[in-house]
């Protein structure tokens, strides 16, 4: 055997280099073949199936997938199965709280309380002795059904109102308008939210009657045109303070460069284009706009002066309701503002703000940022501008100062500065003399 290899192997050394290359090739390939052709043959022979095997968790697999949806449960049911599963997602934190707050995070995306029970357990399966955490589990558990379910509603009275469920919709249409100015002023959406909603509030609860019978009920923006404007009451020396702020490297308001050109006006009578820009019924972005540069203006001032309110918002709603004037940055600053009637209860312009921002509703839209504040990254381009500038909508106006003429009552205008007469009523079917204010027994 070894000869004839012997034999072969001269024979191959002798042949021109075209007849080794042809030889080597031809083995190459017969040996793929070979290997395709086997392995073809152990495929069909089943010699490489995986036959499987049982999981050694398969009843607690099975367990975790049995827990009852129970999709019949009433409000109260999941009201009470939600407290048991905050509660053991609680214990959970205390053994792996990276686990946990991926549950928790599932559970906001969640309305059904016995998906959270599932991940739960399953997560359980994998502790070698799980006797701690269902000891801990169990004790918050029994503590929870120890105390009676109670149904409140709302824990913020004004919430409670049917101006707020109002005002709630109202602000969701403006919400890209409001994203958006937050995106170019760097502000945190959220903050403007909370100015937004504190004039709102008064708005809907002062002595104007036509603000509260007509815009309540079709879920509009009050937009003030007398002494104030827009839909966040700027006053004309405030709008003329924000834009001169923008424009002073020299002053403590001064944003910086990226911002200098932000409210460029594209007419010489910059009066009547700040009017027309705050008095927009239809677009509020640039009452939106305003509200963020006063907001972020103030909150520098502050920090120039060494004192940091970037995350005060009870205080940013207070120096935005006061203005510029009586903005005096010093270590102690105090929560307050107009003081707002709502029901039965008074409530400073700040208070209602600071609800808001902290109760959590409409998070999903108006989310909270990991800082309130931030620099703009570069300066806006002159498409950008323009792009803002484009934004104002050719609404009907009133006539700017007649809230100054002894004879406007004479113009048929509402108290509030309609050149034209309310829309009726009920526009949507929504009779407002049936809207009855929710009661709330003050805890």
């Amino acid at each position: 055997m070894a000869s004839q290899l012997g034999i072969a192997w001269h024979s191959f050394l002798r042949r021109p280099w075209w007849r080794k290359v042809a030889d080597i090739l031809l083995v190459v390939f017969a040996a793929a073949g070979a290997a395709i052709i086997g392995a073809w043959a152990l495929y069909q022979l089943g010699v490489t199936n995986n036959g499987g095997r049982v999981d050694a968790n398969n009843r607690s697999l099975a367990a975790v997938s049995e827990i009852d949806r129970n999709a019949a449960a009433t409000q109260d049911e999941i009201d009470a199965q939600w407290a048991l599963q905050y509660g053991r997602m609680s214990a959970l934190a205390r053994f792996y709280p990276y686990n946990a707050h991926l549950i928790l995070r599932a559970a906001q995306h969640s309305n059904n309380p016995a998906v959270v029970d599932r991940m739960i357990t399953a997560a359980g399966m994998y502790m070698d002795d799980d006797s701690e955490w269902e000891a801990l589990s169990d004790r918050i558990s029994d503590i929870i059904n120890a105390t009676p379910q109670r149904q409140r509603g709302n824990i913020i009275p004004w919430m409670e109102r049917p101006e707020w469920l109002a005002l709630k919709e109202a602000i969701c249409s403006d919400s890209a308008l409001i994203n958006e100015a937050g995106r170019l002023t760097g502000v945190e959406p959220r903050l403007i939210v909370g100015c937004l909603i504190g004039e709102q509030m008064r708005l809907m609860n002062s002595d104007r009657e036509n603000i509260k019978k007509f815009l309540g009920p079709v879920k509009m923006l009050g937009v003030q045109s007398q002494f104030s404007y827009g839909v966040n009451g700027i006053k004309d020396k405030t709008a003329i303070a924000v834009e001169e702020h923008l424009k002073d490297p020299t002053s403590e308001f001064y944003m910086g460069h990226a911002y200098e050109h932000l409210l460029d006006f594209t007419t010489d009578d910059h009066t009547a284009e700040r009017y027309n820009r705050l008095v927009d019924y239809k677009n509020h972005l640039y009452s939106y706009i305003y509200t963020a540069c006063i907001l972020h203006q103030t909150m520098l001032q502050w920090r120039r002066a060494g004192y940091d309110i970037s995350d005060r918002p009870e205080v940013l709603f207070t120096l935005f309701n006061l203005g510029f004037k009586r903005s005096k940055p010093h270590p102690n600053p105090e929560a307050g503002g107009s003081s707002i009637r709502i029901g039965d209860r008074k409530y400073t312009f700040s208070a209602l703000g600071f609800d808001f921002y902290y109760s959590g509703e409409m998070a999903d839209i108006f989310p909270f940022h990991a800082r309130c504040f931030h620099d703009a990254d570069e300066a806006l381009s002159p498409d950008d501008i323009a792009r803002i500038q484009s934004n104002m909508s050719d609404c009907d106006r009133p006539e700017r100062g007649l809230e100054y003429r002894r004879d406007s009552v004479q113009h048929n205008l509402p108290d509030d500065g309609f050149t034209t007469p309310p829309p009726p009523p009920d526009p949507f079917g929504i009779n407002p003399e049936a809207v009855v204010p929710v009661s709330h027994t003050a805890q």
